[in-house]
């Protein structure tokens, strides 16, 4: 495995994370297997995959349970990053809250969860406009004052929330939806990121999935599977998207790779700074996305990449409606 380092700090993260949120049951992706999850953990550690992502609401907690079970046997070998910010509605569904008073207690909870004394990465999940950054961000400052956590994060934050959160402590790391399919950041978010030494780390690098060349319908998806309500997965998107990813295929078989592994090298050559985390539950996936670090992209492959993007635009949005409206922009 290759490494990457974090931000202006001297911690060296592998260039390929693991993304843990399918670990334990939830809303997102459906049953797991809670043997293989822990296998696939076991199998990281053995690949070098040393930076690990989880969540407090996934799996209301359990998620960070789950891992707790491999991480603190080997705690000298996991980078840990947490996130809070959203809070479950006893009937269903979750609401952002990321109010001063409510992170300390958060952070406590996922320590108790994760069965650790410091967390080495946190983030805020979303920022809420209603809540000024600068308080926010405040909070947590006060948390790594008090060694309950080692670094800060954001997750989905404008490129004017980044300057105002990085203004009150320095930020780490920013985390958020980047991939072939996804690039709104490139605009303007990822150059704040870049001029203010922090690095970014793409979540969904594969789509959702998408990139993966494995999805021909919505029904191939399991019925509480969260993507059956993202509009890129609708019938209609889906056929034109999956016809991106077949003129990918064409690249990645030049490079004896999977469209997977074609999608997260891409996002390796685009700097040193980018660290992605393709969520996995099962350590064959775990293997073939750890493969792609290996893999070296030519400027003519880039070139080749960027005219079949021109070419097959994506269709849909990333989330629904309602979840887009999280996103801080």
């Amino acid at each position: 495995m290759k490494y990457r380092q974090l931000g202006k700090i001297n911690e060296q993260l592998s260039a390929i994370g693991l993304g843990c949120m399918a670990m334990a049951d939830s809303f997102a992706y459906g049953p797991s297997d809670e043997n293989e999850s822990a296998a696939t953990l076991h199998r990281a550690l053995e690949l070098g995959i040393n930076f690990w992502d989880t969540a407090d609401m996934y799996g209301v907690g359990a998620n960070e349970r789950l891992i707790s079970k491999v991480l603190v046997p080997n705690r000298d070998k996991v980078f840990i990053a947490t996130k809070f910010g959203f809070v479950p509605n006893e009937g269903g569904g979750s609401r952002l809250d990321v109010r001063p008073e409510r992170i300390r207690q958060a952070a406590e909870d996922s320590l108790r969860r994760l069965g650790i004394d410091t967390i080495d990465l946190y983030y805020a999940h979303r920022v809420d406009p209603a809540v000024p950054v600068e308080d926010m961000v405040g909070e947590m400052s006060r948390l790594v004052e008090e060694g309950k956590v080692r670094y800060l994060g954001l997750s989905e934050a404008s490129a004017q929330s980044l300057r105002r959160a990085y203004a009150v402590h320095p930020i780490a790391a920013l985390q958020s939806e980047y991939s072939l399919f996804t690039r709104e950041v490139e605009a303007e978010v990822l150059p704040t990121a870049r001029e203010l030494g922090i690095t970014f780390v793409p979540y969904s690098p594969l789509g959702r999935g998408i990139l993966t060349n494995t999805y021909q319908d919505l029904q191939a998806l399991e019925t509480t599977d969260f993507r059956r309500t993202i509009p890129r997965f609708q019938p209609e998107a889906l056929d034109s998207n999956r016809a991106l990813v077949e003129a990918l295929r064409e690249i990645a078989e030049s490079k004896a790779a999977t469209t997977a592994q074609l999608a997260l090298a891409w996002l390796l050559a685009q700097g040193d700074d980018v660290i992605p985390i393709p969520g996995t539950k099962r350590r064959k996936y775990l293997e073939e996305n750890a493969a792609a670090a290996d893999i070296a992209l030519t400027d003519t492959d880039l070139r080749n990449i960027a005219e079949i993007l021109k070419n097959h635009p994506v269709v849909g949005e990333r989330y629904s409606e309602g979840a887009l409206k999280l996103v801080n922009r």
